[in-house]
């Protein structure tokens, strides 16, 4: 999607950072831009030897971003590096400096699970996305020192995951108030709600590791046999410290998890989540909910490209809103 976050960067430029980061004897054969995310740049360059690689590219730095949105760059090389650690299938990270903004990874040979899955029988996509939940389930196993977003400036960042999660939606409603964003609650009233149910939050005790990001198109799949398979996990740039159940927000967008076939089984062994489990999911949801109901103030994005994912995510919090305000009523 089309966005003012996304720069513009020529040829020479392109070819120059290469250099920079792979060595001057790098010489540049083809580059074209991926247009598909939402944020960075992105551009697949073919250079000289052969080698095929994807270029990431932060925002220009004087553009107003979120409170979130902070060394995001830097965030997803650690999530390269973290998730590595455990097995997870990932393109090669090659270089990367966050502070001149830019990475550079293996470009993968598949295609993504969103376009993928659109040839694949019912059969194919369930256990795929078991896989997944798998996969998933193993990334959460990678555990930090603290909880919250990995920034240098430690905003967000606590021991405790109730302290740190507060923070973060206090961070996205104040961006909310600041831009002016239609919310189908007044952002006090939200924070508030959120607030009452932080209790829900005490059981988490492990900062894991989470991409929050893994919707269908920042998965790669390849054929495998009668089925496919998993070739890599890309844009780790959201990732955060905290409860892995926070995974299922995009592995389910706005929809319960028991309604994705093979997700839960390949994730938790088991069909269902818990009371508790629903509780805590749904602040996660609401979470990116407003994010998603924000964004677009620095973005820009095209207003009618952009309007289905606004009407869903606006429709989606006023549903949890309701059922926080229920429960509360019946608490009191």
């Amino acid at each position: 999607m089309r966005s003012i976050t996304k720069r513009d960067l020529s040829r020479d430029e392109i070819a120059g950072l290469l250099r920079q980061a792979l060595g001057a004897q790098v010489e540049l054969r083809d580059v074209m831009e991926f247009t598909d995310g939402y944020f960075n740049a992105t551009y697949g360059v073919t250079l000289a030897d052969g080698r095929e690689l994807v270029m990431k590219v932060a925002p220009s730095p004087e553009l107003p971003l979120l409170r979130y949105e902070v060394e995001l760059m830097r965030t997803e090389v650690e999530f390269y590096r973290r998730a590595a650690e455990v097995g997870l299938p990932l393109p090669a990270l090659r270089a990367a400096d966050p502070d001149v903004g830019y990475l550079i990874v293996d470009r993968l040979r598949g295609e993504s699970f969103e376009t993928a899955k659109e040839a694949m029988s019912p059969a194919q996509v369930t256990a795929l996305r078991h896989q997944i939940g798998a996969l998933a389930a193993r990334l959460n196993t990678v555990t930090g020192q603290l909880f919250g977003y990995p920034r240098r400036d430690g905003r967000t960042r606590s021991a405790s995951w109730r302290t740190s999660f507060l923070a973060i939606i206090d961070d996205i409603l104040a961006d909310a108030v600041t831009y002016d964003r239609e919310l189908p609650a007044p952002a006090e009233t939200i924070g508030r709600l959120i607030h009452r149910h932080a209790d829900l939050l005490d059981e988490v005790t492990r900062p894991a590791l989470v991409h929050f990001d893994l919707w269908d198109g920042n998965i790669f799949v390849q054929p495998d046999g009668d089925g496919f398979a998993v070739e890599g996990i890309i844009d780790g740039e959201r990732a955060f410290y905290g409860d892995p159940l926070a995974e299922l927000v995009s592995l389910a967008l706005f929809i319960d998890p028991a309604e994705v076939p093979g997700l839960l089984p390949g994730y938790l062994g088991r069909d269902h989540l818990t009371d508790a489990e629903h509780g805590r999911l749904r602040l996660y949801q609401m979470y990116l909910d407003l994010i998603l109901l924000t964004e677009d103030a620095t973005r820009c994005y095209p207003v009618e490209e952009y309007a289905p994912i606004r009407q869903q995510a606006s429709a989606h919090l006023e549903t949890a809103l309701s059922c926080l305000d229920g429960s509360t009523r019946r608490v009191s």
